[in-house]
Protein backbone atom coordinates (compact mmCIF):
# COMPACT_ATOMS: atom_id res chain seq x y z
CA UNK A 1 0.00 0.00 0.00
CA UNK A 2 3.20 2.59 -0.40
CA UNK A 3 4.70 2.87 -3.50
CA UNK A 4 8.36 3.26 -3.76
CA UNK A 5 10.49 4.92 -6.41
CA UNK A 6 13.98 5.84 -6.34
CA UNK A 7 15.56 7.67 -8.77
CA UNK A 8 18.97 9.79 -8.66
CA UNK A 9 19.32 9.64 -4.55
CA UNK A 10 15.55 10.99 -4.43
CA UNK A 11 13.48 8.17 -2.53
CA UNK A 12 9.16 8.79 -3.14
CA UNK A 13 7.12 7.42 -1.27
CA UNK A 14 3.46 7.26 -2.14
CA UNK A 15 0.66 6.40 -0.25
CA UNK A 16 -1.34 3.97 -2.60
CA UNK A 17 -5.03 3.44 -0.91
CA UNK A 18 -7.08 6.76 -2.70
CA UNK A 19 -10.30 4.03 -2.54
CA UNK A 20 -10.33 4.69 1.41
CA UNK A 21 -9.05 8.75 1.13
CA UNK A 22 -5.14 6.74 2.11
CA UNK A 23 -6.30 6.64 5.83
CA UNK A 24 -3.28 4.51 7.48
CA UNK A 25 -3.49 1.49 8.92
CA UNK A 26 -0.73 0.02 11.09
CA UNK A 27 0.49 -2.56 8.74
CA UNK A 28 1.14 1.21 6.62
CA UNK A 29 2.38 2.59 9.52
CA UNK A 30 5.60 -0.14 10.18
CA UNK A 31 5.75 -0.34 6.23
CA UNK A 32 6.64 3.54 6.06
CA UNK A 33 8.80 3.42 9.30
CA UNK A 34 10.74 0.57 7.70
CA UNK A 35 11.26 2.38 4.09
CA UNK A 36 12.47 5.60 5.83
CA UNK A 37 15.06 3.44 7.75
CA UNK A 38 15.57 1.73 4.14
CA UNK A 39 16.00 4.68 2.52
CA UNK A 40 18.63 5.97 5.28
CA UNK A 41 20.53 2.91 4.98
CA UNK A 42 20.83 3.57 1.57
CA UNK A 43 22.27 7.08 1.79
CA UNK A 44 19.29 8.57 0.11
CA UNK A 45 19.69 12.66 -0.15
CA UNK A 46 15.83 13.19 -0.57
CA UNK A 47 13.11 12.00 0.29
CA UNK A 48 9.22 12.91 -0.99
CA UNK A 49 5.94 11.53 1.12
CA UNK A 50 2.99 12.11 -1.14
CA UNK A 51 -0.40 10.23 -2.04
CA UNK A 52 -2.10 8.84 -4.74
CA UNK A 53 -5.79 10.35 -5.56
CA UNK A 54 -7.35 13.55 -4.28
CA UNK A 55 -6.82 13.32 -0.59
CA UNK A 56 -3.06 12.84 1.20
CA UNK A 57 -4.16 11.35 4.08
CA UNK A 58 -7.39 10.88 6.22
CA UNK A 59 -5.16 9.57 8.68
CA UNK A 60 -6.23 6.59 10.91
CA UNK A 61 -8.49 4.24 9.28
CA UNK A 62 -11.66 3.91 11.09
CA UNK A 63 -12.15 0.03 11.83
CA UNK A 64 -7.87 0.05 13.09
CA UNK A 65 -8.57 3.27 15.63
CA UNK A 66 -11.84 1.88 16.89
CA UNK A 67 -9.63 -1.19 17.74
CA UNK A 68 -6.27 1.20 18.97
CA UNK A 69 -4.70 2.35 16.05
CA UNK A 70 -5.27 6.11 17.10
CA UNK A 71 -3.01 5.57 20.29
CA UNK A 72 -0.57 3.24 19.09
CA UNK A 73 3.24 4.25 19.17
CA UNK A 74 3.78 3.54 15.63
CA UNK A 75 2.62 7.47 14.76
CA UNK A 76 5.48 8.73 16.96
CA UNK A 77 7.52 6.36 15.90
CA UNK A 78 7.20 7.22 12.58
CA UNK A 79 7.55 11.10 12.92
CA UNK A 80 10.67 10.44 14.98
CA UNK A 81 12.21 8.36 12.18
CA UNK A 82 10.95 11.29 9.21
CA UNK A 83 12.64 14.08 12.08
CA UNK A 84 16.20 12.27 12.62
CA UNK A 85 16.54 11.45 8.98
CA UNK A 86 19.75 12.84 7.23
CA UNK A 87 17.97 13.77 4.30
CA UNK A 88 15.60 16.01 2.75
CA UNK A 89 12.23 15.71 3.49
CA UNK A 90 9.43 17.08 1.43
CA UNK A 91 5.86 16.78 2.18
CA UNK A 92 4.43 17.12 -1.47
CA UNK A 93 0.25 17.09 -0.43
CA UNK A 94 -1.74 16.27 -3.00
CA UNK A 95 -5.00 16.58 -0.60
CA UNK A 96 -6.26 17.10 2.22
CA UNK A 97 -4.14 16.27 5.49
CA UNK A 98 -5.98 15.25 8.69
CA UNK A 99 -5.59 13.94 11.93
CA UNK A 100 -2.39 11.74 12.78
CA UNK A 101 -0.93 11.55 9.60
CA UNK A 102 -0.28 15.31 10.39
CA UNK A 103 3.03 13.72 12.50
CA UNK A 104 4.49 12.80 9.29
CA UNK A 105 4.26 15.97 7.77
CA UNK A 106 4.98 18.14 10.26
CA UNK A 107 8.17 16.15 10.68
CA UNK A 108 9.13 16.43 7.35
CA UNK A 109 11.79 19.60 6.01
CA UNK A 110 9.27 21.22 3.80
CA UNK A 111 5.43 21.04 2.97
CA UNK A 112 4.02 21.91 -0.18
CA UNK A 113 0.54 21.62 -1.50
CA UNK A 114 -2.47 21.43 -4.08
CA UNK A 115 -4.95 24.49 -3.88
CA UNK A 116 -7.80 22.16 -2.59
CA UNK A 117 -6.31 20.84 0.37
CA UNK A 118 -7.38 21.36 3.78
CA UNK A 119 -5.60 20.78 7.53
CA UNK A 120 -7.38 19.72 10.31
CA UNK A 121 -6.52 17.44 13.22
CA UNK A 122 -10.11 16.67 14.67
CA UNK A 123 -8.69 14.89 18.23
CA UNK A 124 -10.34 17.14 20.70
CA UNK A 125 -13.50 16.29 19.64
CA UNK A 126 -12.68 12.49 19.03
CA UNK A 127 -11.52 12.53 22.77
CA UNK A 128 -7.83 11.51 21.41
CA UNK A 129 -4.53 13.02 22.92
CA UNK A 130 -2.33 14.44 19.65
CA UNK A 131 0.79 12.27 19.04
CA UNK A 132 3.44 13.77 21.88
CA UNK A 133 5.80 15.31 19.17
CA UNK A 134 3.22 17.19 16.70
CA UNK A 135 2.18 19.86 18.91
CA UNK A 136 5.54 21.66 19.66
CA UNK A 137 6.54 20.77 15.78
CA UNK A 138 2.83 22.31 14.83
CA UNK A 139 3.12 25.25 17.35
CA UNK A 140 6.84 25.64 16.12
CA UNK A 141 5.76 26.10 12.28
CA UNK A 142 2.64 28.49 13.36
CA UNK A 143 2.35 29.83 16.72
CA UNK A 144 1.06 28.12 19.82
CA UNK A 145 -2.29 29.90 19.50
CA UNK A 146 -2.57 28.83 15.88
CA UNK A 147 -1.96 25.51 16.99
CA UNK A 148 -5.04 25.54 19.49
CA UNK A 149 -6.84 26.69 16.69
CA UNK A 150 -6.52 23.18 15.15
CA UNK A 151 -6.15 21.06 17.78
CA UNK A 152 -8.55 22.36 20.19
CA UNK A 153 -10.86 24.18 18.22
CA UNK A 154 -11.30 22.30 15.68
CA UNK A 155 -10.36 24.35 12.68
CA UNK A 156 -9.98 23.11 8.95
CA UNK A 157 -7.75 25.79 7.31
CA UNK A 158 -7.28 26.42 3.88
CA UNK A 159 -4.04 26.17 1.62
CA UNK A 160 -4.30 29.70 1.58
CA UNK A 161 -4.13 29.84 5.48
CA UNK A 162 -1.91 27.27 5.60
CA UNK A 163 0.65 29.43 3.50
CA UNK A 164 0.24 32.52 5.45
CA UNK A 165 0.57 30.96 8.39
CA UNK A 166 4.00 29.31 7.84
CA UNK A 167 2.51 25.35 7.84
CA UNK A 168 3.27 25.11 3.84
CA UNK A 169 5.51 26.72 1.92
CA UNK A 170 4.35 26.92 -1.66
CA UNK A 171 0.76 26.12 -3.07
CA UNK A 172 1.34 24.70 -6.66
CA UNK A 173 -1.27 23.42 -9.61
CA UNK A 174 -1.76 19.46 -8.71
CA UNK A 175 0.27 18.67 -12.00
CA UNK A 176 3.21 20.70 -10.80
CA UNK A 177 3.07 19.36 -7.56
CA UNK A 178 5.68 16.46 -7.82
CA UNK A 179 7.62 18.30 -10.59
CA UNK A 180 8.46 20.85 -7.46
CA UNK A 181 9.53 18.84 -5.23
CA UNK A 182 12.15 17.07 -7.17
CA UNK A 183 13.04 20.25 -7.88
CA UNK A 184 13.70 21.54 -4.20
CA UNK A 185 15.89 18.20 -4.34
CA UNK A 186 18.60 19.28 -6.95
CA UNK A 187 20.99 20.54 -4.18
CA UNK A 188 20.66 18.02 -2.16
CA UNK A 189 21.47 15.62 -4.96
CA UNK A 190 24.91 16.65 -5.63
CA UNK A 191 25.73 17.09 -1.74
CA UNK A 192 27.13 15.29 0.69
CA UNK A 193 24.96 13.48 2.85
CA UNK A 194 26.65 14.41 5.92
CA UNK A 195 26.37 18.27 4.60
CA UNK A 196 22.78 17.96 4.22
CA UNK A 197 22.80 16.68 7.66
CA UNK A 198 24.70 19.14 9.17
CA UNK A 199 22.65 22.08 7.85
CA UNK A 200 19.67 20.71 8.85
CA UNK A 201 20.90 20.22 12.96
CA UNK A 202 22.04 24.16 12.31
CA UNK A 203 18.39 25.04 12.14
CA UNK A 204 16.29 24.07 15.11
Amino acid sequence: MIRVEEKDGIWTLTLERAEKANSLTAEMLQQLCDLVDAAGQAQARAMILTGAGRVFSAGADLDEARAGLATSPLWEALSARIAAADCLTIAALNGTLAGGAFGMALACDLRICVPEAKFFYPVMKLGFLPQPSDPGRLAGLIGPARAKMILMAGAKITADEARDWGLIERILPREALLPEAMSLCTDAQGARLAHIAAIKRLVP
